[in-house]
C-alpha cells in the first residue's frame, strides 16, 4: 500500500504529470473522478457536488454566516453549531468534504497518485505517502493555461490567479496551511524549469516502493 500526493499552482501540470506518473507505476489516479465518487455517494449531479471541490467561496460564506451569530463573549463549539433555518442533517459542505477525505483514504490503502483536494494532509500520517507539490513561473503557467483550454491571454491569467487562490484557501479554510509553504511537501518540482517529462522522473524516484 503507497501513495503519491499532488499539490499543484494551476498550469504547473498537476493533472498531466500524475497521470503518467500513474501509468508507469500501474497504481490508481484520483483527480476529477473524485467528485463523481462523492456525487455517487451523496446521490447528487455531479455540478452540484463539484461547486464545493476546492472552492472557498461556499466555505468561507459559511463560516462568515456562522460567525455573524456567534456570541464570542462565551465558548462556543463552532464546529457543531448549524444555522437556525438550515437541516441540521445535512450540511452539503461538510458532507462533500467528509466523503472528499473518506474517498482519498480508501485509495491510499491501495496504490494511488491523488492530484488535489489537500491529500498532502489528509495522509500526512502516513509513512508511505510521498507529497509532492509542482509550481512554475507565472508566464509558463499562463501559456500552459492557453493552450490546455484554447483562450485567450487575459482570460488564461485571470483564471490561474482565480484558481490559484481558490485552491490556497480551501488548505488554509480546512486544514489551516499555506499551501506553498515547501516544508508541508515532501519533493517540491519546478515544471517550468524541468518540464514534465524530468518532473515524473523525480517523482518515480523518491516515490514509495
Amino acid at each position: 500500500m503507497a501513495a503519491i500526493t499532488i499539490g499543484r499552482q494551476f498550469g504547473a501540470g498537476g493533472e498531466k504529470v500524475g497521470r503518467v506518473v500513474a501509468d508507469r507505476l500501474g497504481w490508481e489516479y484520483l483527480d476529477s473522478n473524485i467528485i463523481d465518487e462523492v456525487a455517487r455517494r451523496l446521490r447528487l449531479g455531479r455540478d452540484v457536488v463539484e461547486a464545493y471541490d476546492e472552492k472557498r467561496g461556499s466555505l468561507l460564506d459559511r463560516l462568515l454566516r456562522q460567525l455573524a451569530t456567534v456570541d464570542l463573549s462565551t465558548p462556543q463549539d463552532v464546529a457543531a453549531w448549524t444555522p437556525p433555518y438550515s437541516d441540521p442533517a445535512f450540511d452539503l459542505s461538510r458532507s462533500v468534504l467528509r466523503l472528499t477525505q473518506e474517498v482519498i483514504k480508501q485509495a491510499a490503502e491501495g496504490n494511488a497518485v491523488i492530484v488535489g483536494r489537500g491529500g498532502a494532509y489528509i495522509l500526512r500520517d502516513r509513512p508511505d505517502a510521498l507529497s509532492v507539490f509542482l509550481l512554475a513561473g507565472e508566464e509558463f503557467r499562463v501559456r500552459e493555461a492557453m493552450a490546455l483550454l484554447q483562450r485567450g491571454e487575459p482570460e488564461a491569467r485571470k483564471l490561474l490567479k482565480e484558481t490559484d487562490a481558490n485552491r490556497a484557501a480551501y488548505v488554509k479554510q480546512v486544514y489551516g496551511h499555506d499551501w506553498l509553504k515547501p516544508g508541508h511537501y515532501d519533493l517540491v518540482v519546478d515544471t517550468g524549469r524541468l518540464g514534465h517529462a524530468r518532473a515524473v522522473e523525480a517523482i518515480l524516484a523518491a516515490a514509495p516502493r
